[in-house]
């Protein structure tokens, strides 16, 4: 009788489970998208904001890093950057945005800008907490 074990991956065994992964998931998604949306903001030809966003499934566009200098926070930066965003994903063909945070990241920032929270949780061991947020567009 064969014995299970836990072995590592080679990149060649990862490749093959993403693939039956996409295979397994094709039964569930129906079509795929793709795209993705990487903007930022200069000032004087030095580069001062940008965010990263690529389609997943279901039309959703998932952003995975925002950032803005901190001299430049609170002048609205941010806030035109998501707009851009918005606008592009509704021509990628998204009807929702979804991304996630820390504490001291954008928590607030989101929600001023109608974000919804999904989800959160707290991790007091190691001392934070990160917050899910959707948008439908």
């Amino acid at each position: 009788m064969d014995t299970l074990k836990i072995i590592e991956l080679n990149q060649n065994q990862i490749a093959e489970i993403e693939e039956r992964l996409d295979a397994y998931d094709e039964k569930h998604i129906t079509y795929k998208m793709e795209g993705s949306i990487s903007i930022g903001m200069e000032k004087d030809g030095e580069l001062i904001a940008g965010l990263d966003a690529c389609m997943t499934a279901f039309k959703i566009l998932y952003v995975s890093t925002v950032f803005v200098d901190e001299k430049y926070r609170r002048q609205g930066i941010g806030r035109k950057l998501i707009e851009e965003l918005e606008k592009r994903a509704k021509v990628l063909g998204a009807n929702m945005i979804r991304l996630d945070t820390f504490d001291w990241q954008g928590k607030d920032f989101y929600q001023s800008l109608s974000y919804e929270m999904v989800g959160s949780y707290c991790n007091e061991e190691d001392g934070f907490s990160e917050y899910f947020f959707l948008k439908r567009i």
